[in-house]
C-alpha cells in the first residue's frame, strides 16, 4: 500500500525534471558552439582564406599571395574598414596583415609605417608612435614618419610640432620622391590639405 504513492510521486517528478534536463542541455551545447564557432574563426589559418566577420565580397586566398601582395591587400582592408568606421572587422584582419608585415623580414621605413597605421587604426596609439620614431631615428625629415607621429601624437602641442616639421620638410622631400611617398600619396596629400586648413 506504501509503495503506490511513491511511484506516482517518481512519475509526477519524472515528467517535469526530464524536461528541464533536455533544455539545460540544448542550451548548453548551442552555447558551446556559438562560443566555439567565435573563437576559432579569426585563429583558422591566419594567412589562409578569409573574409570580413560582416562579409566583404568572399573569402580571399591570401595564402596563395606572394609576400608583399599579401601584406599590401591586407593592410589596404584593415584601412577601408578604419576609415568606413568597421572597427569590430579592422581588428579582426589587422594580427593578419601584422604577420604579413612580420613575414617580409628586416623592415624599412615604409614597412614601419604601414604597421604603425595598423595599430594606430585598431587603436594601439603607443605601438603606432614606436614604428614612427622607428623612421625618424632613421630619417628625421621623412614625411610618413612624421605623418604617423602627428597622427598619434600624445598632445596636442606635440601633434602641432610634428605638423610645423612635416610642412617644413615637404618640398625636400617630396623631391626625393621616395617610392613609399608615391604609394600613400594620398595620405601626404590629405594631411596637407588638413595643415592648410588650420591655418585658415
Amino acid at each position: 500500500m506504501t509503495r503506490k504513492p511513491a511511484a506516482k510521486t517518481s512519475r509526477s517528478v519524472l515528467t517535469w525534471v526530464i524536461p528541464v534536463m533536455a533544455v539545460a542541455v540544448l542550451g548548453g551545447y548551442l552555447a558551446g558552439e556559438r562560443v566555439g564557432t567565435r573563437e576559432s574563426t579569426p585563429a583558422a589559418s591566419p594567412l589562409g582564406s578569409a573574409e570580413s566577420p560582416r562579409g566583404d565580397g568572399g573569402p580571399v586566398d591570401f595564402a596563395s599571395m606572394a609576400p608583399q601582395e599579401r601584406a599590401s591587400r591586407l593592410y589596404d582592408r584593415v584601412m577601408r574598414f578604419g576609415e568606413t568606421g568597421r572597427l569590430d572587422s579592422a581588428r579582426f584582419f589587422a594580427p593578419m596583415a601584422l604577420q604579413a608585415y612580420t613575414a617580409l623580414g628586416t623592415p624599412d621605413a615604409h614597412t614601419h609605417y604601414d604597421v604603425g597605421m595598423i595599430w594606430a587604426v585598431v587603436g594601439d596609439s603607443l605601438k603606432a608612435r614606436s614604428e614612427a620614431e622607428n623612421i625618424l631615428n632613421e630619417r628625421p625629415t621623412h614625411l610618413l614618419g612624421l605623418l604617423l607621429a602627428m597622427r598619434t601624437a600624445a598632445t596636442p602641442s606635440l601633434r602641432a610640432t610634428y605638423q610645423r616639421r612635416f610642412i617644413a620638410a615637404k618640398t625636400a622631400e617630396l623631391a626625393v620622391a621616395l617610392p613609399e611617398y608615391d604609394e600613400h600619396r594620398h595620405d601626404i596629400e590629405g594631411a596637407l590639405r588638413a595643415a592648410a586648413a588650420a591655418k585658415k
